[in-house]
């Protein structure tokens, strides 16, 4: 049976330009050097069926973080002819709030989460101000509420979602910190998501300092590099090169939306 392949896009709905590479990349040289940070969802589009990766943050939490939004992610999703009301799957690579914040915006969706990510982020690592500062109580009651809507769909591990897409959690980031492999016209791709949030992350093996277990992160770089046909196959979640890599998914969508594969 030969495996079909799938749209990627890479949805960009923020930004943090004040930011500098001791905040993004682990002992970095160049410290003070500015290097800002973009927020990204995901689109998967298949022969019959979307995906989307995330929920990106709303304008409250965007004031309260001080970042820039730039497009509320539905109406990204709208540019490329995804009705976010009606999408049926979200997958959640992690709860952090610029990944879970938008769940409202997906109101007929089944949310896709790592049994370990619920664990984790309603746990008693949450009594710990470093883990807990990438969390917003609120979206993680706003899974609770969907646990008991019967809305969420709990993966322990891997898993095949349909032909030619999977999941793979690999931790590090997040206890359930998971990535997404798809079938696409030029390979096997990875959407990494916080996996790696720079190129620079993973080709240079110095992650992005902020995490749960940094020996898990160095385990994830190498599964990244498992999953993908080629280094250049791996998708980062927050990198400004990612527009610049890949062409946008039409003229107007410049610096809005990417076209992955």
């Amino acid at each position: 049976m030969t495996e079909p392949v799938y749209e990627l896009y890479a949805l960009r709905y923020g930004r943090q330009s004040e930011r500098f590479r001791r905040e993004n990349v682990l002992n970095a040289d160049r410290p003070d050097e500015r290097m800002p940070i973009d927020y990204f969802i995901w689109a998967v589009k298949g022969p019959d069926r979307t995906w989307v990766l995330d929920t990106g943050f709303i304008p409250a939490t965007a004031a309260k973080r001080k970042r820039e939004l730039t497009i509320r992610p539905d109406e990204a999703l709208a540019r490329i002819g995804i009705d976010a009301a009606r999408v049926e799957d979200v997958i959640l690579t992690h709860v952090h709030w610029d990944h879970a914040g938008g769940q409202d915006l997906f109101p007929a969706a089944r949310f896709h989460i790592q049994d370990r990510e619920l664990s984790y982020a309603a746990g008693r690592c949450m009594c710990d101000a470093e883990l807990n500062v990438g969390f917003e109580a609120g979206d993680v009651m706003g899974l609770v509420d969907k646990l008991f809507q019967r809305r969420l769909v709990f993966h322990d591990g891997d898993a095949i979602l349909a032909p030619g897409l999977s999941l793979h959690r690999v931790g590090g980031h997040t206890a359930g910190m998971m990535v997404v492999r798809a079938k696409t016209r030029r390979g096997w791709m990875v959407l990494a998501s916080d996996a790696t949030h720079f190129y620079e992350n993973i080709e240079t093996d110095r992650p992005f300092p902020y995490y749960c277990d940094l020996r898990g992160v160095y385990a994830g770089f190498r599964r990244l590099r498992e999953l993908a046909d080629d280094p250049a196959l791996i998708i980062p979640g927050h990198d400004p090169l990612v527009l610049e890599r890949h062409p946008p998914a039409g003229p107007e969508l410049a610096g809005v939306v990417a076209r992955l594969d």
